[in-house]
Parts: structure tokens; sequence; C-alpha cells
């Protein structure tokens, strides 16, 4: 009878084990994890290419403004990126337009747009603090460690998580399915200008702000589409400080890096792919992907700093291997731009750039799915 028992038992592991690997888990520490829609992408093409991505491609460029299938990217190379970076800065109280003067409700039907294209989004988050309404760039206010459970300003926090993830439940294909996407939150905490940054949060009180708002979305909100980045600055040396700040694998899908510094210094290039290296071997240990996840030449004096900069970083043999994708960031005709438009000194090098072979827009990226 014990040996019936024990046969029953065992039958009933192997049974419920085969359940959860038909399903897409697999068992790693006490986790259950899958592998969801945008990782599973990504992986696929890792090492065929690498995903060049835009800030508001969609929405504004140099001489106009929401116009229908327009992009600066487009106009330039005759193709669409892969990844479309938004921003949700604003959202959190409840304004119609973001930081970027972008409306919410335009940006969704442009997300919309691009994924039933075959593209992928990724949204960054600069909020006003729910304590004074200071912006994000205001480096010395301290607010991270009254917003969490049981502070002072923890209530007024949640209200601002809730209406971002309202926005992403909005995010529906024509089925009416929910939409991956990337999220990005409290990136480049290792700078000085945020006040989630070096001059107004201990690194542990950075990994508790990160970890309850990804924790928050995905299990209290239900975004199990949402994929997640982690982004440094350049300001690391090394692999332990580049993860000084790092939240835990849980909470993380994606280890990124943000540089625009040093492709201004003189062969900054190499210091470029050095510390990709970094985020790539940080990234293999914890069996991650790697990223790029924002950089650019401001108003590109350099008319081939698409070639002969980035052009050369990509071109790294473990950084074609490795690297899942970079995104340029945005074209604001009364601000700056990043990514040439047609007549512009660099716009052929930036064509002859994404035309090499590993360099992904978005009819690359759908002919290697």
């Amino acid at each position: 009878m014990k040996k019936n028992k024990t046969f029953i038992y065992l039958f009933f592991i192997l049974i419920s084990t085969s359940l959860i690997v038909s399903c897409g888990y697999e068992r790693k520490g006490c986790s259950e994890i899958f592998e969801k829609p945008i990782i599973k992408q990504l992986n696929c093409i890792k090492g065929k290419g690498i995903l060049l991505g835009h800030q508001d491609d969609l929405a504004y460029g140099m001489g106009w403004s929401f116009v229908d299938g327009e992009s600066d990217v487009n106009r330039v190379t005759g193709d669409y990126p892969a990844i479309f970076g938004w921003e949700l800065g604003g959202i959190e109280f409840d304004h119609t337009h973001n930081l970027d003067s972008v409306p919410f409700v335009t940006m969704k039907k442009l997300a919309m747009w691009g994924h039933e294209r075959g593209g992928i989004n990724t949204f960054s988050w600069h909020p006003y603090s729910p304590i004074d309404s200071v912006s994000s760039w205001t480096g010395g206010a301290v607010v991270a460690r009254y917003i969490m459970p049981g502070c002072s300003h923890h209530l007024a926090f949640k209200v601002q998580l809730d209406r971002v993830a309202d926005f992403f439940c909005q995010l529906k294909d024509e089925k009416g399915q929910s939409i991956p996407f990337i999220f990005r939150p409290w990136h480049e905490m290792d700078g000085s200008w945020f006040w989630w940054g070096v001059n107004s949060c201990t690194a542990e009180e950075f990994k508790s702000l990160f970890r309850f708002t990804i924790q928050y979305l995905r299990d209290q909100r239900g975004l199990s589409q949402m994929t997640v980045a982690y982004s440094p600055d350049r300001n690391f040396n090394t692999k332990e400080e580049y993860l000084k700040w790092y939240p835990g694998d849980d909470v993380v899908d994606i280890l990124g890096m943000d540089n625009y510094w040093d492709f201004g210094q003189y062969k900054g290039e190499k210091e470029v792919i050095r510390k990709l290296h970094i985020v790539i071997e940080a990234a293999k240990e914890k069996r991650k992907l790697a990223a790029l996840t924002e950089t650019g030449s401001e108003n590109i004096p350099d008319s081939l700093w698409f070639t002969r900069k980035l052009g050369v970083v990509l071109q790294d043999s473990l950084i074609k291997k490795e690297l899942s994708y970079t995104m340029i960031w945005r074209n604001d005709p009364e601000t700056h731009f990043f990514f040439p438009y047609p007549g512009h000194p660099a716009a052929d090098d930036a064509k002859d750039f994404t035309g090499q072979k590993h360099i992904f827009l978005m009819k690359d990226f759908n002919e290697t799915k």
C-alpha cells in the first residue's frame, strides 16, 4: 500500500511538472518564470541583428507633427524603426499630453499602429513628484523614501501607478488582446539629475522603489505582458558598479545602458564598447538580454556619426552577437534632434548605417521572426 501511495504521489508530481512546462513555465529558484512575447522575439533575432529604435518616431519630426504614417527614419531609409519609444511623464497627474506635448490618446493609437506592423513599443516614465509636484529633473529632491509602503506619500504614489497601469491596460490589438511592451522606469539612476538619482536616493531606496513599481504593476494590476528594462547611465567602470542599483532578477528582463556622453569624447566609442561588454557580461550571467537603451548625438554635428561612431560600436563582435537593440532619441525641431531628416548632411550616412546587414529596421525584423 505504501508503494502504491508513493507511485501515485510521484505520478502526480510528474503530471504537474509537465503541465507547468507545457504552459511555457519553468522553475527558477522559488519563482515561476515564463518567456514573455517580447523576450521570445528578441531571443529569436539574437546574433542575427540588432534592432534600431527611435523615440517618438511616429508622432513628430523635422517639419511635421502627427501626420499619419510619417516618420523621419522612414523618410531617410525607406523603412520604419523596429522599436518605437514613448514617454509617459505627465500621465501620473492625469494630464492629456505628455512632457513632450504628445496627447496620450494619440500615443495609444500610434503604439497600436506600430505593434500591428510588427514593431515593439518601449515606454519611459519621468513622473512629477507625488509629494510636491516638482519635475523628475529636480536632482536634489528627496522623494523615494517617502513614497514606499507605510510612508507619508505612499497612497499618492499608488494613484500615479494606477494611472500608468490604466494606460497600459488600454493597449489592445484588433482582437482585443493586450499588446506587449517594454517598460523602462527610473533610468539613469547613477546620475545626479533625477529625484531618484545619486543625490536624492540611496541604492537600497532605489531598489525598493523599482521593485515596488514593477510588483504593483505586474502583480496587483495584472500587467503580465510587461517586459522590464534596467538602464543606468554610463557612470560605471566595473560590473559591481553597474549592478549597484540592480533591483533583482525577478523584476528585470533586460539589462541596458544609456550613453550619450562617451560618444561625445575623443575615441569615446571605445569606452562605449567597454561598458557594453560589462552590461553583456552581467546579462549573460543572469540569463537576461542586453541593450543600448538610449543614445544619440544631439543635432548630429558629425555627418559620419552613424557609421563611424555608433556603427563601430555595433560592429564589435561580442556586441554584434549579444545586443538586442539600440534606441536613438527623439527629433523635436524646437529643441533638438538625434536622427537625420532628408537633406541633412548625415542623412546618407544614416542610410548606409541602417543598410548594414546586422542593423534591423521593421522589415528586417519581420522577415526574421
